[in-house]
């Protein structure tokens, strides 16, 4: 079985854009590239031949949700998430340090209806499950206890047991276990949960025994903790390098900011994946300062709510105006959804709430960025990143 490893195969001359390949066990991931969220061992109303064909090549699944439900015992029994999931490419996990900061950050999500269209809004935990979110999330220096939101059960989450969790999930890339840092916070919050983010990230090393492990680097918005933690985890022997904290409500100029700071101090024969971004903007500023992999929900939560990409933003095709337009969703879009139907028909299926609305407009929004990725790929090895970016933005 391949090791993995990672080589740079070109970098662009005016930026730090590069293009490179990641080796792993189940299949090379050409970067940059997109992540898509599978959170629950599943991206929303695909199947994984669908995925294929959309060109995805590694997604991220959340250990957190696995462990709740199924259960990691589940998943090692029916021989690792590629078996269970049916999925032969490779397959990225989280240490759940994110999804457990959220606990005490935000609400659960439960579906509503709009204007007759079925979308996912956020709130409020139920009082039977304990609608206190402080309640919910104790974070000491051993390790996170948090109430389920399932069923409000009690769990405690260490960096040993996120490495015992993942190994046994057989993902190809796990994450080092963090503590996740709230945003806004002061400086000496934040540099007391870098601290902690930094001890964890040795006991997850230590831990840590199958597949390749990133470090993941905290320190909020502030240059000084950002680059002490850049420089602490690039010294580490991690795989990788996971630049965390900076999709918990920080701006687009402060991620900006904490790429441009971190960046610079990494080694180039490791990739660097950015957790939770990913708007289309975003993918030109994460690229252009040297990111190699993303991972984000936005293309597919925002297809289910019926905003899908095109060209120069997005449209609502919700909307009455595209009732009768019998148009594709984008003209230069050559995915199955813009081949096949029109807009006019896709917004018929929003409004009389089939299922199939929420599939043609994830495999478009999917599609859609899997091409502009594709397009800087491109473009970097003809070095010309700065004019893709121009005919996209």
């Amino acid at each position: 079985m391949a090791k993995f490893g990672f080589k740079q195969l070109h970098k662009d001359k005016k930026t730090r854009a590069r293009v490179g390949e990641i080796m792993t066990p189940h299949g090379v991931i050409r970067t940059p590239a997109f992540v898509p969220v599978g959170t629950q061992g599943s991206v929303k109303s695909l199947t994984p031949e669908e995925l294929d064909t959309i060109g995805v090549q590694l997604y991220f699944v959340n250990t957190y949700h696995m462990y709740l439900r199924p259960g990691i015992e589940v998943v090692k029994k029916a021989g690792g998430l590629h078996t269970f999931m049916h999925w032969d490419h490779p397959l990225m996990t989280d240490s759940g340090g994110f999804q457990v900061f959220s606990l005490g950050r935000s609400p659960v999500s439960f579906p509503r209806r709009r204007e007759s269209v079925l979308v996912f809004e956020e709130t409020r935990i139920p009082d039977q499950v304990g609608n206190d979110n402080k309640k919910m999330v104790k974070i000491t220096d051993d390790g996170v206890e948090f109430q389920s939101h399932w069923d409000g059960s009690t769990h405690l989450f260490t960096p040993e047991r996120s490495m015992e969790w993942q190994s046994a999930l057989g993902g190809d890339i796990h994450i080092a276990f963090d503590d996740c840092t709230p945003y806004p916070v002061s400086h000496e919050k934040a540099q007391k949960s870098m601290e902690r983010t930094h001890a964890w990230a040795m006991r997850s090393l230590k831990a840590h025994r199958q597949g390749a492990l990133y470090g993941s680097i905290q320190g909020s918005v502030y240059e000084d903790l950002r680059k002490e933690s850049a420089r602490f985890i690039a010294n580490q022997n991690f795989d990788g390098i996971a630049i965390g904290g900076v999709s918990v409500g920080e701006s687009k100029k402060e991620m900006r900011n904490v790429l441009e700071w971190v960046v610079p101090l990494l080694p180039d024969d490791k990739p660097r994946h950015l957790l939770g971004v990913g708007e289309i903007d975003d993918i030109f500023t994460m690229i252009e300062r040297g990111v190699d992999t993303f991972d984000c929900v936005a293309p597919t939560r925002l297809a289910r709510t019926g905003s899908l990409y095109v060209r120069h933003g997005q449209i609502d095709i919700t909307k009455s105006k595209y009732a009768k337009d019998l148009g594709p969703v984008e003209k230069s879009c050559t995915c199955y959804t813009c081949r096949n139907f029109t807009r006019a028909y896709i917004h018929h299926l929003f409004h009389v709430r089939e299922l199939l609305a929420y599939r043609l407009a994830t495999i478009h929004n999917l599609h859609f960025v899997h091409m502009v990725v594709n397009n800087i790929r491109e473009a970097i090895c003809a070095n010309r990143f700065l004019d893709c970016k121009r005919q996209w933005l």
